[in-house]
């Protein structure tokens, strides 16, 4: 019991900021000398919830630095090319310790508090809510790090468990907790003390299911009847997030604690990446001119695949960017209506959600001695690829630049949404996943995939382009498009329009669709799962960034690009001059490095753990659920 009651005394030390004070004072006491009778479940799980946000410290090293950069949801050379930083890594493990640590005394003081009678009505419920909300921070941790002790934060050094045995857990942990929810029980009383759902018991249940669902999704390709299994089981129940009404999200507030805003900081740009631009492009085929009132921005528009200006000798050309080479003077003719929804046109200053940092247009391009060319980037549209760009980077002021280059609104930067942990949208796309498996759902695929554009239409407020866009035919820069019947293959390359930098003369060029080696060995890019798994990537943005680069790790989907190698990439090296045409495993970050104070701390456990790992204790080393090769 003495144990039971320091881990609950260290809980609160921990994080007892984020709890209201006037809550606490109502115990007439020091919180950190709470009795036990005193202490109540719902404190520590609210904690641990709050917690999970992310503060500005560790939200911008984790989500931020490491997470975007790594599904490709902005510009950034960090993760994206086997970059890391050993006290980021500790800062998170440290966090994520703490969260959990809360969300297990908030089960051991519902069973203490049991033994002695003084259980409220809905204490149990709590519980279980607790081990719900566990196995999310779990399978967080399992999903950066890998290899994971099962029975954490209990007190004692834990052993760690395979990320097999690990999800094997979680799935058990889901059905049985959600099993055992009474939801004729009250929780009115306590809803304050639950960031998510104020204790509104189905919702809990649904997202218990829901993430049944996307953990039995996340075998689908090493333990196929495993996955088969859980999800039909948990789809049956019919209570999973099906509404935006029943999201897991948790509203921000403005300042600097847990609920900050995890994209909230001022110096982070967040600019547009070669990713997502060249998803975006072209994507549902409906014109720019369509989504503008203003004459300034339709005016801007170029002629379909018209590059721009083509500029072969000042930008990288190493990369398997189809998008590489050229600065487009304009925007692009047609693109997917959440593009514009999701980041601001430079210096589009009447948008309500422009960012007003992002004040400076002009660019610069320095060709030789005697010649700078100039550039008003206003009303432009250009997204460039990450890695080295040698020499030619120190010739130009226009890549990775805030204000000439499209950023994320201003929506997800003051703090004002709700940070989406799991949306309806992703039932709908993962359903439809699992349909086209031949799994037993209750819709067709089609259906599924359907609902999940429109939901995500819905949060966007682009709605009025869905029947549009459901139909169209027309493919994106990487050869998808979103009609779900039109599985035609496009040809092997687009015929594009152009301006020479140097000489002045128009030209057409054949530019090639990329090959996604990587996926059915780069043979298709039009199927049915590429078009799941790219409106799926697309709406994760931005808050699932996670969620993204879980899928392309599992499935090498959607097109990811290869950084530029002008100069070798030290953090990269088997990226060379001589492979980046292909598309490569071991390209693209796996995971995150154990910090080097869990290995000073815990040898042992350290040694075990990078043995279940299956190889070295680096970045590039694919998870037991990841694709290999």
């Amino acid at each position: 019991m003495k144990n039971i009651i320091s881990k609950i005394t260290l809980a609160l030390l921990i994080g007892g900021i984020t709890v209201s004070c006037s809550k606490f004072e109502a115990l007439n006491s020091d919180p950190t000398k709470a009795s036990e009778d005193q202490v109540k479940p719902e404190y520590f799980l609210n904690n641990s919830i709050i917690g999970a946000q992310q503060d500005p410290h560790v939200g911008e090293r984790v989500f931020v630095y490491y997470w975007k950069s790594a599904s490709r949801q902005n510009y950034a050379n960090v993760l994206n090319i086997g970059s890391d930083d050993d006290s980021f890594n500790a800062d998170y493990w440290r966090y994520i310790s703490e969260w959990l640590n809360n969300a297990n005394s908030a089960i051991d003081i519902t069973d203490l508090h049991a033994e002695k009678g003084l259980t409220k009505p809905y204490h149990e419920n709590v519980k279980q809510v607790a081990r719900i909300w566990r196995a999310y921070l779990m399978s967080e941790l399992t999903d950066n790090f890998g290899p994971a002790p099962i029975q954490s934060f209990q007190g004692k050094n834990p052993e760690f468990n395979t990320v097999k045995d690990v999800y094997y857990y979680l799935l058990e942990e889901l059905k049985d907790a959600s099993s055992k929810i009474n939801t004729t029980v009250d929780g009115s009383e306590v809803k304050d003390y639950d960031a998510a759902y104020g204790f509104n018991w189905d919702n809990w249940i649904r997202y218990a299911n829901s993430m049944r669902m996307r953990l039995a999704m996340r075998l689908s390709e090493v333990d196929v009847n495993k996955a088969k299994s859980e999800f039909e089981a948990a789809v049956a129940t019919n209570k999973f997030i099906e509404s935006s009404a029943q999201n897991f999200g948790v509203q921000e507030k403005d300042g600097w604690d847990p609920l900050t805003g995890v994209m909230s900081r001022s110096w982070n740009a967040q600019i547009l990446s070669a990713t997502m631009n060249n998803l975006y492009i072209g994507l549902g085929g409906v014109k720019t001119e369509t989504q503008f009132s203003s004459a300034a921005i339709k005016a801007k528009v170029k002629p379909e695949n018209d590059m721009g200006i083509r500029y072969l000798q000042h930008f990288s050309t190493m990369s398997n960017d189809p998008s590489q080479g050229y600065l487009l003077d304009g925007l692009p003719n047609k693109m997917d209506p959440r593009a514009y929804k999701a980041f601001f046109i430079p210096g589009n200053t009447s948008d309500p959600q422009y960012w007003s940092a992002a004040s400076n247009q002009t660019a610069n391009i320095k060709v030789s001695d005697s010649q700078t060319d100039t550039y008003n980037m206003t009303n432009t549209w250009n997204a460039f690829s990450t890695g080295t760009w040698g020499g030619k980077a120190s010739n130009i002021v226009v890549r990775g630049q805030n204000g000439r280059l499209p950023g994320m609104i201003n929506r997800f930067r003051t703090s004002k949404e709700k940070r989406l942990f799991f949306a309806s949208w992703e039932s709908y796309f993962l359903i439809a996943e699992a349909a086209l498996r031949g799994w037993a759902t209750p819709m067709s695929d089609k259906a599924a995939y359907e609902r999940g554009i429109k939901d995500n239409f819905e949060y966007w407020g682009a709605s009025q382009f869905l029947t549009e866009y459901l139909a169209s035919s027309n493919y994106s820069r990487v050869g998808t498009s979103v009609n779900y019947d039109h599985i035609t293959e496009p040809g092997a390359t687009f015929t594009a329009t152009y301006k020479d930098a140097y000489t002045g003369a128009t030209g057409t060029t054949q530019i090639a669709y990329p090959s996604n080696t990587i996926y059915k060995n780069g043979a298709v890019k039009n199927d049915k799962l590429t078009k799941i798994i790219t409106q799926k990537y697309l709406a994760s943005f931005p808050y699932l960034a996670l969620e993204a680069w879980n899928d392309h790790r599992r499935l090498g989907l959607p097109f990811f690009e290869n950084p530029a190698v002008e100069q070798p990439i030290a953090t990269i090296p088997q990226l060379t001059a001589a492979n980046y045409t292909k598309n490569q495993v071991n390209f693209f970050p796996q995971r995150l490095r154990y910090p080097s104070s869990f290995r000073t701390a815990d040898q042992a456990n350290y040694d075990k753990a990078v043995s279940m790992l299956g190889g070295e204790d680096n970045l590039f080393t694919p998870l037991w659920w990841a694709k290999k090769n």
